[in-house]
């Protein structure tokens, strides 16, 4: 059996599950899939495929995470937050994603 290394981890199963996240806030909020697309930087059936659960719902968000995804979702919203000051948020999410031993995404829980 192959096994992901933590970096392949957080490509495939965490920042999916960010951007899921994230496209279903702004989805509460209103906010068009195409917008959505032009906002992550992400194509339009990715958002598509985000909003209707097909993909990125691998992970259970703490509340404390879920309110830094609804904060981003409302900075968004208000162009607080537009091209690369959208990665360091992203990475802020996903750091604490990190440090949850719930989310069972760390090596010690994933056997690596």
């Amino acid at each position: 059996m192959i096994m992901k290394s933590p970096c392949e981890q957080i490509v495939w199963d965490v920042l999916p599950s960010i951007r899921a996240a994230i496209a279903e806030e702004l989805v509460k909020r209103g906010i068009t899939q195409k917008e959505i697309s032009r906002m992550l930087g992400i194509t339009p059936p990715a958002v598509s495929q985000y909003v209707s659960k097909k993909r990125g719902y691998n992970i259970e968000f703490r509340e404390d995470i879920r309110q830094c995804i609804a904060v981003l979702a409302e900075d968004l919203i208000a162009e607080k937050v537009e091209g690369n000051a959208l990665v360091p948020r992203i990475c802020q999410i996903c750091r604490m994603l990190q440090d949850d031993e719930s989310a069972c995404i760390s090596t010690k829980c994933k056997g690596l």
